[in-house]
């Protein structure tokens, strides 16, 4: 029957955990709506990529029509009358699919925005998540360090105890103080440290009316892929690479936008000519000449060469741009994979140097408690106990922080 009461205890406190680790992972996610909602950085690239979408309607647009008026100072005389006033009109037309040209080249420039925005996106999630782990690391390690402190400070009091007695010699509450001072100093510390680190949180989400809510224990989130489907996913997924491939593309019709360049447009248009009275006191025929037509020579072709090179030197750097910043992912990956697996182990390590390090040391209080012996081995144990629990949270929350940073470069 105590087996079974054991049993339930540990399923009931296994969901309360589970619901905590949900809860405590929603709160970031709400964190990261807030950021996407509010974070000006953000909000610049949307705003880029928005503009960029505005320049596909102005470059497919034809060119505005000319109008143009013109007076007779010296009226030109005809048989029907002297001509006064002349009105023309104009209207230019691109070589054929130079237009369509112009907006897939602007179509492109826009997705590659977009891609440009979705990258800041990823980014400024990381940012977020990764000073949120180190806010619950510096928050970990102000209550351990705290608890060792009044650790110390009970000791201290047992310590002051067997002085009076005179069972033991002074010295050992002069360590204990040692101990304490050095624990306060490095708690100051902490304290300054945490009031820096939600100042840069709350700056990133661009928001202080959010509640600051940091969970007992970090979740253990991991990722369901391996490591060669992660690295896939890097290279076919990663904003900065999609947006260099829009890029490209905007490119190509460059290339394409440059030949058209030396094709000749064309124009229709037509003059209206206003005639006066003649000598025969009868007002003249109005002329008019319908239609214009008009044609540019693009007759320095060296210039539109010349473009068509400098496209597609562009297109070759953008190519060589795209595999310098996969080698770069790659590399960025494999570093960041390394310290996820380095992660995993050291709390594996610190967890069960931990359980030793407290199973020493209630050994040992119970020995200088009784027979007054090994009481630097305690302020020894104790400095191990505090360095495993600071570490075993700095693990977890480098894992985390690994975990977000490769989200990031899979675009998530």
């Amino acid at each position: 029957m105590k087996q079974l009461l054991k049993y339930g205890s540990a399923i009931t406190f296994l969901i309360l955990l589970m619901t905590f680790t949900v809860r405590a992972q929603e709160i970031l996610d709400r964190y990261l709506v807030v950021a996407a909602g509010n974070n000006p950085g953000l909000k610049k690239h949307f705003n880029e990529y928005m503009a960029a979408l505005e320049i596909a309607s102005q470059v497919s647009a034809l060119p505005d029509p000319e109008l143009a008026f013109g007076y007779f100072i010296s009226p030109v005389q005809t048989r029907v009358g002297p001509q006064q006033f002349r009105f023309s009109a104009t209207q230019m037309f691109p070589w054929f699919g130079t237009l369509g040209t112009r907006e897939n080249v602007a179509v492109q420039s826009a997705k590659a925005k977009y891609e440009s925005f979705r990258e800041a996106r990823s980014r400024l999630f990381n940012e977020v998540g990764s000073t949120y782990y180190n806010l619950y690391y510096n928050s970990r390690a102000t209550e351990i360090v705290r608890q060792n402190i009044s650790i110390l400070n009970t000791l201290q009091k047992l310590t002051l105890i067997k002085v009076e007695g005179g069972q033991v010699s002074a010295v050992d509450e002069y360590r204990i103080e040692m101990e304490i001072g050095d624990l306060e100093n490095h708690l100051a510390l902490l304290l300054d440290k945490q009031e820096a680190l939600e100042t840069t949180f709350f700056n990133l989400l661009n928001s202080e009316a959010e509640p600051l809510v940091i969970p007992d224990t970090l979740w253990d989130g991991g990722l369901d892929l391996t490591r060669q489907e992660i690295l896939d996913s890097i290279m076919s997924r990663n904003h900065a690479l999609l947006s260099i491939d829009m890029q490209t593309q905007a490119l190509e019709y460059t290339v394409e936008l440059a030949e058209k360049a030396g094709k000749p447009d064309f124009g229709i248009g037509f003059d209206y000519i206003i005639t006066g009275r003649g000598e025969n006191n009868l007002s003249g025929q109005d002329a008019v000449m319908f239609p214009r037509i008009a044609v540019t020579i693009p007759l320095y072709r060296d210039k539109y060469r010349s473009m068509v090179r400098e496209a597609a030197f562009r297109v070759s750097a953008m190519e060589n741009e795209k595999a310098d910043t996969e080698n770069m992912l790659e590399t960025l990956f494999a570093n960041t994979w390394k310290e996820l697996m380095d992660a995993g182990r050291r709390m594996g390590l610190y967890r069960e140097q931990f359980r030793l390090a407290e199973r020493s040391m209630n050994l040992l209080e119970t020995e200088y408690a009784t027979a007054n012996k090994n009481f630097e081995e305690i302020l020894r144990m104790e400095r191990k106990l505090l360095f495993y629990a600071l570490e075993l949270e700095k693990a977890r929350a480098d894992r985390q922080a690994a975990v977000s940073f490769i989200e990031y470069l899979m675009g998530k």
